[in-house]
């Protein structure tokens, strides 16, 4: 257990525009809007970032950013919800990475990403930024290939412990050279990619695991269900941890909200059980305000919530 663990983040940090719109047009229709955009910080890494510092981790970020208006502002963003920014660092070559995200009413969403610089994130990044001597190496799949696996053999190599946010998901990403690592969290749609079983059951959700299993070295897996909830899988067992009900208004964070949430609780207590459902918390909390990055609630808000709600984690 460790009361105030160093996460180091290897991951994709992006300008997003974000879009609201009562409904997404159908092929070759225009729609007009009287919902407003707005150009705010995305990216699953930044989102992931920004949880561990506000939420009582010591975050620290290794990204890239483009040499543009963009990228200096989001370096600026970061510093001030007290990241480590040390690692992240601006490429003249590639603009900052971009994400469209279309929200409709209902608070589900389309997302379009252009990669930009995160494109240009190299294994030497990650094994630079492991000189932070983390606790724990976090990524998502949104940052080439060979970066990932590179940064998980530097992170075993210094006795980091790894977890994985399986977002977004690709048929022929290469699980079988991840190796050994803690936690592999995909959602079902992930689910699904990875392993052609739709998680809709939970007899789906155990055959998925196993799925999943076969290709990945892990000791937990934590599928993540939406409105379901979570299922979690140790090898043996597996536990349904009930989600809590608020109100959606925007669902895009939803999922780096969570797994960042569960890493760094889980960290702090050894409790994987107890850790998703403080994940299911702050993932409440997120989906309940409009926005990704913006969204991410802080450790003083989550223990409002939890107070007023009478939510206990034992």
């Amino acid at each position: 257990m460790i009361s105030i663990p160093r996460i180091l983040t290897v991951g994709s940090a992006n300008i997003d525009l974000n879009a609201r719109t009562y409904r997404v047009p159908a092929r070759g229709e225009t729609v007009l809007e009287e919902n407003r955009y707005e150009y705010l910080p995305g990216g699953k890494g930044a989102n992931s970032a920004k949880a561990f510092a506000v939420l009582g981790g010591e975050s620290v970020f290794a990204a890239k950013l483009g040499s543009d208006t963009h990228g200096a502002k989001l370096s600026e963003i970061y510093r001030s919800f007290g990241i480590d920014t040390r690692f992240v660092t601006c490429d003249k070559k590639e603009r900052t990475g971009l994400a469209i995200v279309l929200t409709e009413a209902s608070g589900d969403n389309r997302i379009i990403v252009y990669p930009g610089a995160n494109n240009r994130l190299r294994g030497v990044d990650a094994e630079e930024a492991m000189t932070c001597y983390p606790d724990a190496l976090y990524m998502q799949l949104e940052i080439p290939d060979e970066t990932v696996i590179a940064a998980a053999e530097f992170a075993r190599a210094a006795g980091a412990k790894i977890f994985i946010d399986a977002g977004p998901a690709r048929r022929d990403f290469p699980l079988e050279r991840l190796g050994p690592i803690e936690v592999f969290s995909p959602n079902e749609e992930e689910t699904f990619t990875f392993t052609g079983i739709r998680p809709t059951t939970v007899e789906a959700c155990l055959k998925a695991c196993l799925a999943l299993s076969a290709r990945v070295d892990t000791k937990y897996i934590v599928l993540k269900l939406g409105g379901r909830g979570v299922y979690l899988y140790d090898g043996k067992y597996f536990n349904i941890i009930s989600p809590y009900n608020v109100e959606v208004v925007d669902s895009t964070a939803a999922g780096d909200a969570f797994t960042a949430a569960m890493t760094l609780e889980y960290l702090r207590c050894d409790d994987m059980v107890r850790a998703c459902r403080f994940g299911c918390v702050v993932g409440a909390l997120t989906v309940s305000k409009p926005g990704s990055f913006t969204a991410i609630p802080s450790r003083n808000e989550v223990e409002k919530f939890m107070s007023v709600n009478d939510i206990r984690l034992d």
